[in-house]
């Protein structure tokens, strides 16, 4: 004999009672009368726009111009960290330390570490000379750059007891096929010393600023024969165009 199921049944009852009345508030909740013009919702105005991409800030090592891209004779390095934390200022003419006259005449300060700089120096042997490009990010503007050396266009400074002469000259900013760019030129010499044991240095830059990113590049002798302008504005317009690449 089969028997029927007595078991009770409210739990299904319940369950479809649960999603009917759900569907009863929904309904009456459209079909409520309300006041004032019908108007869509902002979602349905305006389509959701795509999250952009983060934008990717590159390292003044992946800015700087790679070794092989120097003409000859200048034979380039990528200089390592702790390098660039003594070569570059040597760029300046004005050793780390230095007591400067007039005062308030050092260079503006600048990190070093990989974050912010990259060099590369190129060497020609024979000439004594070098070529060499350096790369700063989180640079101050140009501008502040141009009023310092206008203001400090002779500068005696003294470390470990020697004297060094700084004198800078600006010259015309160089063009760049670069918008937005803002550009510098200058030659400077070094003098150390006195007498038999003096020693003259002698430099011409360009520089280019392009948003926060510097490209500066240098021509550097021990005499003062004239720069290797050729070459120095090659490498300038090969450095400006690999920094700002896309």
């Amino acid at each position: 004999m089969t028997r029927r199921d007595t078991r009770p049944r409210h739990r299904a009852s319940a369950g479809r009672s649960a999603v009917a009345a759900a569907c009863l508030v929904l309904a009456s909740a459209c079909s409520q009368t309300v006041s004032g013009d019908p108007r869509p919702e902002p979602a349905a105005l305006t389509a959701t726009a795509p999250a952009s991409a983060p934008a990717i800030v590159r390292a003044p090592g992946d800015l700087v111009l790679p070794p092989e891209r120097f003409p000859e004779p200048y034979v380039a390095v990528v200089l390592p960290p702790e390098a660039v934390a003594q070569a570059a200022p040597d760029l300046t003419g004005i050793q780390p330390g230095s007591k400067v006259d007039p005062g308030g005449c050092l260079p503006p300060a600048q990190d070093y570490g990989p974050e912010s700089t990259a060099m590369v120096v190129g060497t020609d042997n024979a000439g004594r000379a070098t070529i060499s490009v350096e790369v700063t990010r989180s640079a101050p503007d140009l501008g502040e750059y141009r009023t310092y050396l206008t203001e400090c266009s002779q500068v005696d400074a003294t470390v470990r007891g020697i004297t060094s002469t700084v004198s800078t000259v600006l010259g015309d900013d160089p063009a760049i096929a670069v918008d937005g760019a803002e550009t510098l030129a200058l030659t400077r010499t070094v003098d150390s010393g006195r007498g038999s044991g003096g020693m003259t240095q002698s430099m011409a830059a360009r520089i280019a600023q392009i948003e926060d990113v510097r490209v500066t590049v240098t021509y550097l002798s021990f005499d003062a024969a004239p720069p290797d302008a050729d070459n120095l504005d090659l490498v300038f317009r090969e450095a400006v165009d690999f920094a700002a690449r896309p």
